[in-house]
């Protein structure tokens, strides 16, 4: 019997502060304090807009691996289809190609015409088409496209 009213009294102790509107609820309802109080940021920082890919555009390489490109002619162009096009200084080429959320690129194999060249602009297609079809990330940077993956960086401007 005693332990039942105990149990009462600390039930009715917990519920009076609820019950009774008064000093108690009042301390309970202090405003939290602001951030220029707490001495943190006044502005609440911008999420960063999401670039979109220019599908369709068409692309020239301006720099391979971070060395211009002055004597040889590459291009690049990603339709509306995610179809990957063209001329990587001797052969003309075909690919997949996907912008992915977060600047991501996905390029797939690529098919490749089999034309006969010097050796010098086979190098430099085999190194391009490869920065190609390795690129992870894409950004537009000062008006340039910017491919970066693990066997290089190309960068390419626009063109008719």
């Amino acid at each position: 019997m005693i332990r039942r009213l105990g149990l009462a009294a600390v039930l009715a102790g917990l519920a009076a502060p609820m019950l009774m509107p008064g000093e108690a609820m009042a301390q309970r309802r202090q405003q939290m304090p602001s951030r220029t109080e707490l001495g943190g940021q006044t502005e609440i920082p911008q999420a960063q807009q999401e670039k979109t890919f220019p599908v369709g555009a068409s692309w020239s390489v301006v720099q391979l691996n971070g060395k211009p490109v002055y004597d040889r002619r590459a291009t690049l162009i990603i339709d509306k289809n995610l179809r990957g096009t063209g001329f990587g200084g001797c052969n003309t080429f075909s690919a997949s190609a996907y912008p992915l959320r977060q600047q991501g690129l996905a390029v797939g194999p690529i098919a490749l015409t089999k034309r006969s060249c010097d050796k010098g602009l086979l190098d430099f297609e085999r190194a391009f088409l490869t920065a190609l079809r390795a690129a992870r990330n894409w950004d537009i940077v000062n008006g340039r496209l910017v491919l970066k993956g693990a066997a290089g960086e190309l960068t390419l401007s626009r063109s008719l």
